[in-house]
């Protein structure tokens, strides 16, 4: 299974600081980078971007609800037009950046709640594809590999998108194939070694197990680790020795 690595960067708004994206960018090879609406700023997003292309980083953009001070993990009662309105927006912002560096965004991976979201109501996911294809329809949408894999490729076929499917190595999963809600203890797994064997496993046998030990067999194109934790850039140079990208 060809896998590769990626991480939520430039969260950083102005003075103050989040993740080691300088100490992490070279381990990557996707960047989701943070468009001013959970974190970042103008001039956090210019560094991030120069960074990525430093490096050869594919840039994503990470779009999110409009939440600064809930950091985009609070769902927000937004009607279809809003939501595909913030996603054009934060789009178009990070766009501006990556067009006076001579470089792109190569795809979209929400933020958060509307990632969560996303993934359970098929109105939101549809204004989502709908914002991504009226933009530039070579950008790919990331999204959670599920068991239902299937119908998500459906509707995005019909708006002319391609799909990146992702899988997280540092969050605990349900036997459905959902990620264990933050609100719980064992939503994020903090021990190294059990990162690596979870993925080892997805890439020599094709699974994750869940919280309980059911195997779930999941198509992976990408694996997240996120940047924010306290041993981040411990678990992401382990992840990237594995995966080999």
């Amino acid at each position: 299974m060809n896998i590769r690595l990626n991480c939520d960067m430039g969260e950083s708004f102005g003075i103050w600081k989040m993740g080691k994206d300088e100490e992490i960018m070279p381990y990557i090879s996707l960047a989701n980078l943070a468009c001013g609406f959970h974190a970042s700023d103008a001039v956090t997003m210019s560094r991030s971007v120069e960074l990525a292309k430093k490096y050869n980083v594919t840039i994503g953009a990470h779009p999110s609800y409009q939440d600064l001070v809930g950091f985009g993990r609070r769902s927000m009662k937004c009607t279809l037009e809003e939501i595909k309105s913030i996603v054009l927006y934060q789009i178009g912002a990070l766009y501006s950046f990556c067009k006076l560096n001579k470089t792109t965004v190569s795809y979209v991976k929400p933020h958060g709640a509307l990632y969560n979201d996303m993934m359970k109501d098929d109105n939101i996911y549809k204004a989502i594809l709908s914002a991504i294809s009226s933009f530039d329809k070579n950008i790919k949408l990331m999204i959670l590999s599920t068991p239902n894999n299937e119908a998500y490729e459906h509707t995005a076929r019909l708006y002319g998108i391609s799909l990146i499917y992702e899988v997280f190595a540092d969050r605990n999963y349900n036997d459905d194939g959902t990620l264990v809600s933050r609100v719980l203890p064992d939503a994020v797994i903090k021990d190294e070694l059990d990162v690596m064997q979870r993925i080892t496993n997805l890439k020599d046998r094709g699974y994750l197990e869940s919280i309980s030990g059911k195997k779930l067999f999941l198509k992976a194109d990408t694996v997240c680790v996120h940047g924010d934790g306290d041993n981040a850039l411990t678990f992401i140079k382990a992840v990237q020795k594995i995966v080999g990208s």
